[in-house]
């Protein structure tokens, strides 16, 4: 019983054995004092009743919170979220990631001023049940202009609430990379298609066919967009089961030497240079391996080696090496002498779809999945994949696999 209830009883509790001694020395027998008790120790409990038991709970219910106070601040401690407990709207406790986010001023600030945002004052501010959790809001542009948050209010009693915000940014970003990939996807698809309905039409007059000259000159055309499109479907099947296979690593051991001089013949082949080989290379020890999967480790040379000689200048080679690297991995680099690529661009090349030079891109052939395709192999692989370009120079792609 805490100290204020027995200030309340013990007075009580000798004002009802007053009551019942009273009784006794008027003369009445001493079983007399027995009700005389109990109705004095009645109306005792009634007066201990004066105050509201709630507020007998509050009292113990703050002791209780003051107690396990210590406690709660190494749990919010060990949450990468941010947190802070408000009361009566005032923040009085924030753990290391909301004093990160928001600042170390929030302390014993309205907790409205701490999260300054306009979704979020009134779910801060309205009434709610004990033990209700509000329906999340989504917050954006807390902290960072682009960050994306979640933001959950947990009532704890007593005019107390915990304040939870969840950073929800990588799946925005995820979403909308999805439905970019859509939008891309039907618009590489929707050209190609158009070129081809539209020649098809125009041979179908009976005098664009009989002109020879035109008539092949749109049946190359249609061949060209036909194949580009075939090749962007082949690139997105190709994707989607290098993603579908990204948990199971690959376990073969493939010999590079053998497999980076067939892939520089047959990027060679497909390339116009004046018959001259533009591709050198480095000498490759014919012990070197790499654990990986034969078809993805060629696909992988296949498009580094293949953008290099697109995108290099013509008359300068492209430099391709494979050397034993630290940590038991293998380093592959491939280097070009091209425009080079701006440092802006560096970080978005192995996005789906994106281009540097959107026409030029167009007018060799590619079809912007190339890099993702590396990119995804190389993580499938347990490798790293890292891009260095300086414009005017050319660039040089480094790929590290582990070693078989």
């Amino acid at each position: 019983m805490g100290q204020i209830e027995f200030r309340r009883t013990v007075p009580a509790l000798a004002g009802a054995l007053g009551a019942g001694a009273a009784t006794y020395a008027l003369g009445a027998p001493w079983l007399s004092l027995l009700p005389a008790i109990f109705a004095g120790g009645f109306a005792a409990w009634l007066l201990t009743q004066e105050r509201p038991l709630v507020s007998t709970l509050a009292v113990e219910s703050d002791d209780s919170f003051e107690a396990g106070r210590p406690l709660l601040a190494e749990l919010l401690k060990s949450f990468e979220d941010p947190m802070l407990v408000a009361e009566r709207q005032q923040v009085i406790m924030a753990n290391d990631a909301a004093l990160a986010l928001l600042g170390e001023h929030i302390i014993n600030e309205d907790v409205r001023l701490a999260i300054r945002h306009p979704a979020a004052a009134e779910a801060l501010a309205g009434s709610m049940e004990n033990g209700q959790n509000s329906q999340p809001i989504q917050l954006v542009g807390v902290g960072e202009a682009d960050r994306h948050w979640e933001l959950r209010v947990h009532d704890m009693g007593n005019q107390r609430r915990l304040v939870r915000l969840t950073d929800r940014t990588s799946r925005y970003v995820a979403e909308k990379m999805r439905v970019d990939f859509v939008a891309n996807a039907s618009h590489e698809l929707r050209t190609p298609l158009a070129t081809l309905v539209g020649f098809i039409e125009t041979l179908e007059d009976d005098k664009a066919a009989e002109d020879k000259p035109t008539r092949d000159r749109f049946l190359r055309i249609m061949s060209d967009e036909a194949r580009r499109m075939r090749q962007l479907i082949d690139d997105l099947i190709s994707l989607s089961r290098i993603e579908a296979d990204k948990f199971s690593p690959p376990e073969q051991a493939v010999a590079l030497a053998p497999l980076v001089a067939e892939v520089g013949r047959a990027a060679s082949a497909g390339v116009e240079n004046d018959g001259k080989n533009r591709i050198m290379l480095a000498p490759i020890a014919a012990d070197l391996r790499v654990q990986g999967d034969p078809t993805q480790v060629s696909q992988l040379l296949h498009n580094l080696i293949g953008n290099a000689l697109k995108y290099g200048r013509s008359d300068k080679p492209v430099r391709v090496s494979a050397e034993e690297a630290d940590g038991g991995m293998v380093l592959i680099t491939i280097a070009d002498e091209g425009e080079g690529i701006a440092p802006e661009h560096l970080p978005r090349l192995t996005e789906r779809f994106y281009r540097v030079d959107p026409s030029r891109s167009r007018a060799i052939g590619g079809t912007g999945l190339g890099l993702a395709i590396v990119k995804h192999i190389v993580e499938r692989h347990r490798g790293r994949l890292d891009i260095r370009s300086v414009p005017g120079v050319g660039t040089t792609v480094s790929v590290l696999l582990p070693a078989a």
